[in-house]
């Protein structure tokens, strides 16, 4: 059986569901410390500036190790608000925008508390978008190397990730020209319910060796 291992992102990156596309059985990274700048709570979208992050906050602990489970989200401002605003600067005249906008609203209307609730919600909401049965099991600990399964946690840091993906057509590629593997969003309010085959269609970079 084809098992992966991944990390549930903020919106992840089209790479990690290719990897999901394809595997008959998926599990979920629930037991590791969460780590700074990687896609846990951020992602990358195509703004009429070109490549644009969005950052999810977080509060902030005393403690040198936080479990990703345990991170909560910082609430003093609206960063749901924002962060939909930019995706309507983004998206709004791509051709599957208005489509999936409903289906994605909870995402920027539901308080989370914990960024690990929002991760999953994100993950599932998306994958209902693509037609994408997304039935996965968590970890109960931590294994720094795993055996039966395809190790695809490095895909969380786009520092690691270097699949490149077939090009399809971007709202401002005519000002930018094609970004590589930005959030999954970008694929699908572009390429709408095209956006599952094309990513069966897809390799995912085998993990980079030091």
């Amino acid at each position: 059986m084809n098992t992966i291992l991944i990390h549930p992102g903020y919106f992840p990156s089209i790479s990690q569901f290719v990897a999901v596309s394809k595997a008959e059985e998926v599990v979920l990274e629930m037991e590791d410390n969460f780590q700074k700048q990687t896609n846990r709570n951020r992602m990358y979208v195509y703004s009429p500036n070109g490549i644009q992050l969005l950052n999810v906050p977080i509060k902030h602990s005393k403690e040198a190790h936080q479990r990703i489970k345990d991170i909560r989200l910082e609430t003093a401002f609206d960063w749901q608000k924002q962060h939909f605003k930019s995706l309507e600067a983004a998206y709004r005249t791509s051709p599957y925008f208005e489509y999936f906008e409903d289906d994605l609203m909870p995402i920027f209307t539901k308080k989370h508390t914990f960024l690990m609730d929002l991760n999953l919600q994100t993950m599932e909401l998306v994958s209902k978008c693509l037609g994408l049965p997304f039935r996965y099991q968590e970890t109960q600990e931590y294994f720094h190397k795993v055996m039966d399964m395809t190790d695809y946690r490095y895909l969380i840091n786009g520092k690691k990730d270097t699949t490149v993906i077939e090009s399809y057509t971007q709202v401002f590629d005519d000002k930018h020209g094609f970004i590589n593997n930005l959030s999954i969003l970008d694929l699908l309010f572009n390429e709408g319910r095209h956006a599952l085959s094309y990513l069966k269609r897809q390799t995912v970079a085998a993990k980079a060796t030091i």
